[in-house]
């Protein structure tokens, strides 16, 4: 049941919006909306409650990563999963599977349906009954082909005034772009001449959240999705929710209350959610989504990726080890979503302020000889510049200076999961990266699209096949990543809010250690991140230590570690 406070506080998070936009009685009215909805839903809803564990990591993919031409896919995904993820994975995050004109889903056309091909809501309830489903709310703009424009184009609802439009004289000067194509696309509309903002692409028109009507339309979203078992909600590209001219139009103040709005709902919901905010941004910018542990519950973890990389290519842990050294502990239940791969790149814009010019140059040099292709974005004075590098983690880390013939791709594709794996936070594996899958070269020259390289669709005859054999490239990267997953589970100190503390061993190692929230388990995490067997000095206290990983750890006068080249080690005080 609603209290007064509740009512109080949901009023005060739309007032904080809209106060300067719209009458008393405007606000009363969509407050008494927003009401109804969360009490027609706990009417119809029991109280559920979920918690995070070492056991809760989630796999990335599209409801069409493995696919038969016999089988709607979702149906094909859900058998794959049972069969071969359901031990290591408790979380399916579908992208968009919604009808969509581009950008592989993010162009939604309409969000109450499911793209056809794919499956439909029931699918989607049914996986939802024994994992946790995970799905995009695309939420800052919509396709130029789908429902909502089209009648926004007619003036009718639902679409209209749902799209941001501005006129000549509106100040776009210090606009942060993530992508490098014409901001604003002029049209001639209800007799007279607008300009369309168009973040992400030309298909991808920005909708107007000024308009308290598109906000509750994507609460609604929200509780559609929730009705067919989706619990967690990535909300997409939200740093670039709310626009004000003359400003950044990026991490404004109304994009904070929106998501401390829906997180308040969301909160007096009978059915426990989670809110993630997906915002490929440095660091400070994406740690604020977290608020004061009233926006986001879980966050990207955004600067990992590209430092974790370049620390393998370059053997160099300095970067990483001072990120990690000043990176904040979570609070409980509020966690940092930790990933290599995604479906589009390795983020750079989390670089900023972490890796010095030089640094950064030497960097993309060694990834683009590792074939990568590479996303911009605009900035001011018309200069472009590196959003991300668009290639998968396979080819990412094949190669080095160091080791110019790969010898090690294996091994330094295994330690930079596990590294991932036992960080404080969940952690989330590409579908792809689960096979160690390379660029995919033959899709990018049909489509010309940078970021296809990473979104290979797996025929389901062909990945089972390759999985049955013991030496196909797919079946020992799959076997290796699932056993980093299965010892994870099985750890205390591998809770997501499991405290961490920095371990410093020389720039040629990484170390952390994890100790688990009852303080019982301590587990020590340590890799080499150079192609060299390396020794290091360590506390008599580790050497009494049980390694997790099946190898023996080899000590030499009983003080010194000896690591052989990329070899990680997880030593426990208490064996599971």
């Amino acid at each position: 049941m609603l209290t007064q406070k509740d009512q109080k506080n949901l009023r005060s998070k739309l007032d904080n919006i809209y106060k300067i936009f719209l009458s008393k009685k405007d606000i009363d009215y969509f407050e008494n909306e927003i009401v109804q909805i969360i009490r027609q839903f706990n009417k119809k809803n029991l109280k559920k409650k979920k918690s995070i564990s070492e056991k809760t990591s989630l796999v990335i993919c599209y409801a069409d990563s493995v696919y038969s031409e016999r089988k709607k896919s979702i149906k094909v995904f859900k058998s794959f999963y049972q069969k071969k993820f359901k031990n290591y994975f408790n979380t399916i995050h579908f992208l968009p599977f919604y009808p969509s004109s581009s950008d592989s889903g993010f162009a939604v056309k309409d969000h109450y349906k499911v793209e056809n091909k794919l499956g439909n809501w029931f699918d989607i309830k049914n996986i939802s009954k024994s994992s946790n489903v995970m799905a995009d709310m695309v939420i800052n703009h919509s396709s130029a082909r789908g429902f909502w424009f089209k009648n926004f184009l007619k003036k009718k609802e639902p679409g209209k005034d749902y799209f941001l439009t501005v006129d000549s004289k509106y100040n776009t000067s210090k606009v942060v772009r993530p992508r490098d194509h014409k901001l604003l696309k002029k049209i001639n509309i209800f007799k007279k001449s607008d300009y369309l903002w168009r973040t992400f692409s030309p298909d991808q028109i920005d909708l107007n959240f000024r308009n308290p009507s598109v906000l509750i339309e994507f609460i609604k979203i929200m509780i559609h999705l929730i009705n067919y078992g989706v619990t967690i909600f990535r909300l997409d590209a939200i740093a670039y929710l709310w626009k004000e001219k003359g400003t950044k139009c990026i991490n404004l103040k109304q994009t904070h209350e929106i998501i401390k709005l829906l997180r308040n709902i969301t909160n007096l919901l009978n059915v426990q959610t989670t809110i993630i905010t997906e915002t490929n941004l440095p660091e400070k910018e994406n740690l604020s989504y977290f608020g004061k542990n009233d926006e986001a519950n879980w966050i990207y973890n955004f600067s990992l990726p590209p430092l974790l990389i370049h620390a393998f290519l370059f053997e160099n842990s300095s970067f990483l080890n001072k990120w990690s050294k000043n990176l904040p502990n979570t609070k409980n239940e509020n966690c940092y979503l930790n990933f290599i791969a995604s479906h589009d790149g390795i983020g750079i814009r989390p670089t900023e302020g972490l890796l010095n010019e030089k640094t950064l140059n030497n960097f993309l040099k060694r990834l683009k000889k590792n074939g990568s292709k590479f996303s911009y974005r605009k900035v001011q004075n018309k200069v472009k510049k590196v959003y991300e590098a668009n290639i998968t983690v396979f080819d990412a880390l094949k190669k080095s200076d160091y080791d110019p013939q790969g010898e090690f791709y294996l091994e330094r594709y295994v330690s930079s999961h596990a590294i991932m794996i036992s960080f404080e936070g969940i952690p989330a594996i590409y579908f792809n990266s689960m096979f160690g899958t390379s660029n995919d070269e033959a899709k990018f020259i049909i489509t010309g699209n940078n970021r296809d390289v990473n979104r290979y669709k797996w025929n389901l005859k062909n990945i089972t096949n390759k999985l049955k054999a013991n030496n196909t490239k797919q079946s020992i990267f799959y076997n290796k990543l699932c056993n980093l997953l299965s010892i994870r589970r099985k750890q205390k100190a591998f809770h997501p809010n499991a405290s961490r503390l920095n371990l410093d061993f020389g720039k040629k190692i990484y170390g952390f250690k994890r100790i688990s929230k009852d303080k019982k388990q301590t587990i020590i995490c340590i890799t080499n991140l150079s192609s060299k067997i390396q020794k290091t000095k360590i506390d008599k206290n580790y050497l009494e230590m049980k390694n997790l990983m099946s190898s023996k750890i080899i000590i030499e006068n009983k003080q010194f570690l000896i690591l052989k080249p990329f070899e990680t080690i997880w030593l426990t005080n208490t064996q599971k």
